[in-house]
């Protein structure tokens, strides 16, 4: 068995720029959104010590006791009795665990007393989404559940907060954003598509559009994958912070891929053939369709479809080399023209025949990126070929998959 495990790695300046950006300006916009909310309560922005708690945060400690009594446990940190343990050692506050900030208030992590699994916790405005319950409910249905096609993320729980009537909370697995560990092999990106088109493809034919299907609402199980849990705010960190987390490879420890999010999603009756719905605008704003006139109602199919062709463009055609054979397909996935564009079932055909011409050399050959210096390409090049030498003689799949 191989048991190579890797220490996380600083990423390049330049590596994934363009998602940088996007969750630094996501960052600043809620930032100021605070900093204004602080301004008209208070005529100045509260100055916070490191470590101290969030005025969204805030509002979790108020749930600690009742979200107990439901069955699952928030950090010490979010405790009624909580002190912090920095001030009796006079250690740095970010080096502690209970020292880090939720980086979004309407997101929380918690464990499930009845059989500690992680889970994460997500605040929704029933006005606001008013779809988003009925919708992962529906796909929790056993017959759907137990579906392997089914990639939308379970929803384990949703309850409703007392005294807030507009106010539920999703309960869900823990889960991790695909893009924060590398991508060791072609193999292991192709198993991802295969999932996320499988997955969208399964919405499209229980007649539901997910209408904001971005990267960011691409996520996987990475339990399996990490060595020890991982802490949930500094994820290179173990879940105590007694050190750092170690993980392994994809091919190792294959994750199962989800797709979260569907405050945006609509479900259409099955008769309807063309359903129309007014353009929304979600995560990725680059759809052609919603540039010109917002007015006009469109099937919102075809844009799923966009924003899953875009994920594949900028999460590996634009920042890798090597994954020209997905081109003419991706490029068929963004057109401008909606009805140019193919159908999910068409996509997955096309994309399995792809999967299905691809060598084994391909499929475990390492994924580069482009910006990737001479240094670091030798480097990482060789600890490849030891892994991949240890995958052919165990005789590990080029393409991970999934335990049945």
């Amino acid at each position: 068995m191989i048991k190579t495990v890797f220490k996380p790695r600083r990423k390049s300046a330049k590596t994934r720029a363009d998602i940088q950006a996007e969750e630094a300006a996501e960052l600043e916009r809620l930032k100021a959104l605070r900093a204004q909310k602080e301004l008209a309560a208070f005529g100045t922005e509260l100055k916070r010590s490191p470590g101290a708690l969030s005025t969204k945060e805030t509002w979790w400690c108020q749930q600690y006791q009742w979200l107990k009594g439901q069955g699952y446990l928030l950090r010490p940190r979010y405790a009624p009795d909580w002190v912090p343990s920095w001030e009796a050692s006079k250690r740095d506050p970010l080096a502690c665990e209970d020292g880090q900030v939720m980086r979004f208030g309407r997101i929380m992590d918690a464990t499930r007393l009845s059989d500690g699994l992680y889970v994460s916790l997500k605040v929704i405005k029933k006005s606001e989404h008013p779809h988003e319950a009925e919708i992962g409910r529906y796909f929790m249905k056993d017959e759907l559940a137990s579906d392997p096609r089914n990639h939308c993320v379970p929803f384990l729980d949703v309850l409703s907060v007392p005294s807030e009537d507009d106010t539920q909370i999703i309960v869900m697995p823990l889960l991790l954003d695909f893009t924060k560990l590398p991508f060791d092999t072609f193999g292991e990106v192709v198993e991802l598509l295969r999932q996320l088109f499988e997955g969208l493809l399964f919405m499209h034919k229980h007649c539901v559009a997910h209408c904001d299907c971005m990267w960011m609402n691409v996520m996987m199980d990475a339990k399996d994958i990490y060595v020890e849990p991982y802490h949930p705010v500094k994820l290179h960190m173990k879940r105590d912070f007694s050190g750092h987390a170690s993980y392994r490879t994809r091919t190792q420890r294959p994750p199962k891929y989800y797709i979260i999010d569907f405050g945006l999603s609509r479900q259409y009756d099955a008769n309807d053939e063309n359903p129309l719905e007014y353009p929304v605008l979600g995560g990725d704003k680059t759809v052609p369709e919603f540039q010109n006139n917002m007015d006009v109602p469109l099937n919102p199919f075809p844009t799923d479809v966009y924003y899953l062709g875009n994920i594949v463009r900028e999460q590996f055609l634009n920042i890798n080399t090597g994954f020209e054979f997905l081109k003419p397909l991706v490029d068929d996935m963004v057109q401008d023209d909606p009805s140019k564009r193919p159908t999910m079932e068409q996509a997955v055909e096309r994309f399995d025949s792809i999967r299905r011409s691809l060598s084994t050399w391909k499929l475990r050959s390492r994924v580069t990126a482009r910006d990737e210096g001479p240094f670091e390409h030798m480097y990482r090049g060789a600890a490849h070929w030891r892994r991949r030498i240890g995958f052919i003689v165990s005789r590990v799949s080029a393409i991970p998959r999934l335990p049945q």
